[in-house]
């Protein structure tokens, strides 16, 4: 999963808390580990109106008064329930000086120096983007729970993953960006239709998780059908051995009642009709688990395939209509004397939107790919390493 996507961890709670209560109008304020909020009266949420004293972690001192936040608190998941299905919708702007310009990262593993980089904003544009709770799990044991910010561009959709990131960072304790936030200002439609898709891009980007999880939850099923199938091959041999013992009574009894006197036969035919009633009760069972064998005992298998399967909860908590700017970067380098200038498009929060490739090879500078030369022209490590 990328960066846009946390783990209930510490941080993230305190994140997502942070931002819903904003969102319904509350103030916080932090003492260290201590929040003190207050909430007004506010019909949109089912929490008092008044004064609370949150406790992030679990690291405060036993006698300390107030309600606990942490990943399994009763608070968090009260308010979980609550943002999926209030949905708060907030409004953020991300302007060039809120963010430190991005320096992609083909250009950090090589020789030559990024001497400056220089944002020219020349247009706003706004993304929505969506916190969701992402709960993957089987019924019989696993587990994962994250939240997940997926950005969207409002106007073509565009999966924006660096924003997401952005997203994230700029709402976390952890951060001292400040920024500016009120009321989103997107029509009703347009949110249902942004939030079709954010949801859409999320489950395209988890289905590699969820394949995994599905992976192993089928693993963990086969394994149980297949003790199952050896328990019950394990029963049918041992009724096949009693069936047979049974028959060989029946045998005995038989020669009895045929050579016998007239007591002997009496007693004989009444032991017999009590065997035979329980080697037609053995034989009933036997041919029961032989159906069941041969057909690959499919009730059990269902019922065991039904505790392992996958269980994938989707809630969106938040929904913020996020402005950024887009415009162009100019990136200096320098190589041993040799200065060059790149400019390409970039986005406030988003970081470079453009293609950069080498100028002998045509590749795309990536991380795996980086710059390495800017001697006569800008030249891959793959195409430098090529030519040596």
């Amino acid at each position: 999963m990328t960066d846009a996507a946390l783990a209930v961890t510490q941080s993230a709670v305190e994140a997502f808390t942070e931002h819903y209560l904003e969102s319904l109008g509350s103030t916080i304020e932090k003492r260290g580990e201590r929040w003190e909020v207050t909430i007004p009266d506010n019909e949109d949420t089912e929490l008092p109106a008044g004064n609370l004293s949150l406790l992030c972690g679990d690291g405060l001192e036993g006698d300390a008064t107030g309600e606990p936040l942490h990943p399994e608190s009763e608070f968090l998941q009260r308010i979980l329930r609550e943002a999926s299905e209030r949905r708060p919708t907030g409004k953020l702007s991300i302007e060039t000086n809120q963010t430190e310009v991005e320096v992609p990262q083909w250009l950090q593993a090589n020789d030559v120096e990024v001497t400056d980089a220089r944002f020219t904003p020349y247009y706003d544009r706004t993304a929505v983007v969506v916190l969701y709770q992402l709960s993957i799990e089987t019924v019989s044991e696993y587990q994962q729970e994250f939240l997940r910010a997926i950005a969207i561009d409002h106007r073509s959709e565009e999966n924006l993953p660096e924003l997401g990131d952005t997203f994230l960072r700029m709402t976390s304790m952890t951060t001292n960006t400040t920024s500016t936030a009120s009321q989103s200002s997107l029509a009703d439609a347009d949110a249902r239709s942004l939030l079709d898709a954010a949801r859409n891009q999320l489950m395209e980007e988890v289905q590699t998780e969820i394949d995994e999880v599905h992976n192993e939850a089928s693993r963990a099923a086969d394994a149980e059908v297949e003790e199952y199938r050896q328990l019950q091959q394990q029963r049918i041999e041992e009724l096949e051995e009693e069936r047979s013992k049974l028959s060989s009574k029946i045998d005995k009894l038989s020669e009895a009642i045929n050579g016998g006197d007239q007591d002997d036969r009496v007693e004989a035919l009444k032991e017999r009709k009590e065997i035979k009633a329980e080697y037609e009760e053995v034989a009933s069972e036997l041919s029961d688990l032989h159906e069941q064998r041969d057909q690959g005992f499919p009730q059990k298998q269902q019922e065991i395939r039904n505790r392992h399967a996958l269980d994938v909860r989707v809630n969106p908590l938040t929904i913020t209509e996020v402005e950024y700017e887009r415009g162009e970067i100019d990136i200096e380098l320098n190589e041993e004397g040799v200065t060059r200038t790149v400019t390409v498009g970039y986005g406030s929060g988003i970081g470079i939107t453009d293609d950069v490739r080498c100028s002998s090879c045509n590749r795309e500078f990536s991380a795996e790919n980086p710059l390495k030369t800017i001697k006569d022209s800008l030249r891959c490590n793959r195409c430098t390493s090529s030519n040596n």
